[in-house]
This record gives C-alpha cells, structure tokens and sequence, in this order.
C-alpha cells in the first residue's frame, strides 16, 4: 500500500469525494437512531442498551484503532486505509440488519466503528495537504457537511425504509449503497506529494512528545469532546424523544430531524468555517473562541424547546441553536492540523479524535439513556425529555473549555 505517483486529484473533486465518504460515514453512524424504538420492541431492549448500541458499542474500536490506522496513513497511502475503510464499515452496517439479540448488534455495531476508525483522521490530513492554509478552515467546514447530511440522509431513509418495510431492510440498503461507493472513491481520488516523506518514519512517540507539551491541544480536545458527549446524545435520542413525547411518527420524526440538520446543521457548519478563516487570520485565539461563544449562546434555546409543548415551537427553538453547536468544527480542526508538523496531521488528528470521541461518541448516547431510566419513577414517560435537557448542559462546559484553549493558541501554533 504505497502512496501513488499520478497526477494529483484536482482540490474540488478531492473535497467531494470525501464529502460523499464522510456522508456514508454518518448515515451509517446515525441510521440507529430513527430505528430505535423498532429495534427497541423487536430485540426487547432497555434505554440504557439502546444507548450502548449508540455510542459505547461503536466508540471502542472506533476510538483506540484511529491512533494506529492514522500512522499507517502516514506513512502509505491515505486514500487507500479511507478506501477499505468505507468498505469495512459499510458490510457491518449491512449485518446489523440481520441481528437477532443485543449481543448480535453489540459485536456489529463494534464492526461498523472499527471500519470508521480509517476514516476521518486520515481526511482530515488529505484536507490539509490539498488546500493552502487560508482556505483549509472552509475547506474543512465543508468535508464536515458529511455530519449533517448523512445523519439527515440516515433519519429520512432509516424512517422511510423502516416505515414501508422493516427496520433490518434499513440497514441492508445503507449498507450496499456504501460497498458501491468505495471503489470509486479509490479511482478518482490520489494522494498528493508530500511535503517531507522521509519524516513519516518518524515513531508514533513523536507525536504524542510533541502534543504533551500543547495545553492548546488538550483544552481544544476536551472541550469538543464535552460538546460532542451532549450533541451525540442529543442526536440519538431526539427521534425518540419527537415520538414519545411530541407524538410524532417514524417518517413525521425522519422529515424533523431531517428538516433540523439540513437548515440549521449545513448553516453552522458553513458559517464556522467562513468566520474561523475570516477571524482566524487576524487572530488565531478566534479558531476556538468562536466556538466558545456559540455553545454558550446556543445552549438556553436548546433547552426551551426540549422543555416546549409542541413540535412546531420545537424546530423553532432547535433550529439557531442547531447552527451555533455546529460552528466550532471548521475552526478546531484546522487548529488541530496546526499543533504539529504537516507530515504528522493524520495522527494528531487520530489523537485528537481519540479524546473526542471515546468520551463524546462513547458516553453520550449511554448517559442520556441511563438517566431516563432512572428518572422513570420521578416523571414516567417524559423521563427522556429531563434527561436531555440535564444533559444539555454539557454545552457550558465545552464553551469554558474552548475560552482557556484560546488563550493558549497562539504561543502552541506551527506555521
């Protein structure tokens, strides 16, 4: 598995590609999340499982496996761990269909995470090494549309399928759709030269020396995983919460969620990316006090419509905020790619997702599920709404921490 010696993907078909990747990457991710309360009755599940399949089960692999498959990145060919990447966690989204236990989806939901691990940290790198640094913010906000896409991608045909059908042929179709789009993305997209390719053999401790001695990175790491702990646990049991306790349907709930991520998740992402170049060129402290301000501000309107008495005051409500947690993730990736030397982007990124998602992706889901059971025999059915909006408070936390990393991240920058 070497780098390539071809001419060089052009920049925008580069981005797109990832785009379309990264949009398999979390329809496959999110599609559980509109199938949960089918998957709930048919396997005979509690919440806290269900929010084990969520996060816990996907986290694991996806967590620890990005560190080592991101130096393998590195130092071979990037397009081609992406490549095998999608086609691995594409065939495990295709066997979750076919579990018939909490065990049986555990193991494939594992699977699914052990394929994503190759994916991002590696994009991340691609990005950094096609687009010159006054456009990598953008060009990164754009890469990160694959969030709210694919998730919206993953309610509306998870709700449709599983509507018309059942929710196991859900999982089948996004399953095969992803298998098709690997070897494509393999022919139209090559790795650029390298800046320093002698420099990749440098040992995986290079990186971990150089970003011990970053608070920058730490504070960045933490806070979007604190962030990330609240918006993953949100986003798996929104759905659930629109039909327990706004009455909505499946496919009423898929056209919700849908309709939230695709004007208020493409909005914030756009605009994080366009003011964090915009700022961040003046300032580099306002690659992660953008993000601080925005948690913060976004935060009480989130809350308001959990807490609503109607569907409609609800998206209302959901929908500034929506756009304000999303801003952060242009700015802080591009930040990130900045704390070490070019040829070692892939595995800090790898590092920086380690923190990130362990703790975001792996806890959130699970927490939020586990204090709606136990605020059942306090507020009965409506438990869920409590437990979300306790949660939200996660928000306030990631927004201190992204303050303290600003006042860092000048001093810790490489050009």
């Amino acid at each position: 598995m070497v780098a390539t010696a071809r001419t060089p993907t052009r920049p925008g078909v580069t981005l797109a590609m990832l785009l379309l990747v990264y949009s398999f990457n979390f329809l496959d991710r999110q599609i559980l999340s509109i199938l949960a309360q089918p998957v709930k009755a048919d396997l005979g599940l509690t919440d806290a499982q269900l929010g084990m399949l969520g996060g816990l089960a996907f986290a694991i692999l996806y967590s620890t496996l990005a560190i080592p498959l991101a130096l393998l990145a590195d130092r071979t060919s990037r397009t081609w761990v992406i490549t095998v990447s999608l086609a691995v966690w594409s065939g495990f989204t295709a066997l979750c269909g076919a579990a018939g236990s909490f065990t049986q989806m555990f193991l494939f939901r594992l699977g699914v995470g052990v394929g994503e691990a190759g994916g991002v940290a590696p994009s991340y790198a691609l990005i950094a090494d096609t687009f010159r640094p006054e456009w990598r913010a953008r060009a990164l906000a754009i890469y990160s549309l694959g969030i709210p896409l694919g998730a919206a991608a993953g309610v509306l045909l998870g709700g449709y399928i599983a509507a018309a059908v059942e929710w196991r042929t859900a999982f089948f179709a996004v399953g095969i759709a992803g298998l098709g789009i690997a070897p494509a993305f393999r022919w139209l997209v090559r790795d650029p030269p390298r800046a320093a390719p002698a420099a990749d053999r440098e040992p995986i401790g290079r990186v971990f020396a150089i970003l011990a001695g970053k608070p920058a990175f730490w504070l960045l790491a933490f806070g979007a995983a604190a962030g990330s702990m609240c918006g993953y646990g949100v986003a798996f049991w929104l759905p659930s919460l629109m039909m327990r306790s706004f009455g909505l349907t499946l496919v009423g709930t898929g056209q919700f969620i849908g309709a939230l991520l695709l004007s208020g998740g493409v909005a914030g992402i756009l605009l994080g990316g366009t003011l964090g170049d915009r700022l961040g060129a003046r300032d580099r402290r306002w690659y992660a006090l953008l993000p601080a301000l925005c948690y913060v501000a976004g935060t009480p309107l989130f809350i308001a419509g959990v807490l609503s008495g109607s569907a409609i005051a609800a998206f209302a409500l959901f929908v500034v905020p929506q756009a304000l947690v999303y801003v952060w993730l242009g700015p802080v990736l591009t930040a990130v790619q900045h704390l070490v030397p070019a040829h070692l982007r892939a595995t800090a990124s790898a590092s920086f997702l380690l923190i990130n998602n362990l703790i975001g992706l792996g806890l959130g889901s699970w927490v939020i599920g586990r204090l709606s059971d136990a605020l059942v025999p306090a507020y009965g059915d409506q438990s869920l709404r409590y437990a979300i909006a306790a949660g939200l408070c996660l928000y306030l936390i990631a927004g201190a921490l992204m303050a303290l990393a600003s006042r860092r991240l000048a001093r810790d920058w490489v050009a």
